[in-house]
């Protein structure tokens, strides 16, 4: 007996190990590791690494290229580039988590419920799920945001919404895999009502597909604040926003190209760091994957 619960307590700790090995065995996605790991420590202690003050105009210094002192140069009013695109990792950060927290605190609930129960109840979700999925996410979130007003709270909200109708039917379909399952089949079976089969049964084994989803979420939830940041639906003028950054930039891409490319190959790179993660937790993930 002694024996058993030695192995049943390592198997967790064996999972485990297996899907580290799994993820560290590809190439892309140690580098979008690595990525994503400088992206958090900079959004962390911008304040402490960012050796200008980001906000501080020096009109002498404006459309200043790269240099010693400036390391990315200078933007339209003098402000140090570089200091400014670290403050943005946070924002950038923040747009990323509660955007998909929103998607997933909502549209998890409505997955379970709709797999689960079926019938009437699915059909009313699913086609609430159709209609919002009838319209391009970006237009969508574009049209929430002039609804609501501009503003970088609620870019974070119209983005959070946006992404329910994706966690809505990802979850629907592990739960219609699961729900028939005989461990589920024996839960039921013992007397377990619903609440207790969805959330100790049906929901840990969504969670797998959920992580992959939410990391690959995060880069588009990042992108589109970007997008809106660019069309001026986001963040106010003077907040460090990656997207209101090139937006600022745009009428200077001649005569000072820098103050858009560093925006936009920060965008660039955090928005690929978390897809090759994202991919990478998938495969490692992936149970038909050979042990």
């Amino acid at each position: 007996m002694a024996e058993l619960a030695n192995d049943s307590a390592s198997r967790p700790n064996s999972g485990v190990k297996i899907t580290l090995r799994r993820l560290f065995r590809s190439p892309g996605a140690v580098l979008g590791l690595i990525i994503v790991s400088l992206f958090l420590f900079i959004s962390a202690a911008a304040s402490y690494i960012a050796p200008h003050d980001y906000d501080l105009a020096n009109f002498a210094m404006a459309r200043r290229p790269p240099g010693a002192e400036h390391w990315f140069g200078n933007d339209e009013i003098g402000r140090d580039i570089f200091s400014r695109l670290l403050h943005g990792a946070r924002l950038s950060l923040n747009v990323g988590l509660i955007s998909v927290g929103i998607g997933l605190t909502v549209g998890t609930p409505l997955g379970l419920i709709s797999g689960y129960f079926g019938g009437i109840i699915d059909m009313l979700i699913m086609r609430l799920i159709d209609i919002m999925l009838a319209f391009p996410s970006i237009l969508l979130a574009i049209l929430m945001v002039a609804i609501f007003g501009p503003s970088l709270q609620n870019a974070m909200i119209a983005i959070g919404i946006v992404s329910i109708p994706v966690y809505a039917r990802l979850v629907r379909s592990s739960t219609l895999s699961v729900k028939e399952d005989l461990f589920v089949e024996a839960s039921r079976g013992m007397g377990a009502n619903h609440f207790r089969i969805l959330l100790w049964h049906i929901l840990p084994n969504t969670l797998a597909p959920i992580v992959v989803q939410s990391t690959l979420q995060i880069a588009a939830a990042i992108q589109a604040s970007a997008a809106l940041g660019f069309l001026g639906l986001g963040a106010p003028p003077d907040v460090p926003e990656w997207g209101n950054m090139l937006q600022k930039g745009r009428t200077y891409m001649i005569s000072a190209p820098h103050i858009v490319v560093f925006p936009g190959l920060a965008t660039l790179f955090v928005v690929l760091g978390f897809n090759l993660l994202g991919d990478g937790l998938r495969d490692a993930l992936d149970p038909r994957l050979s042990r």
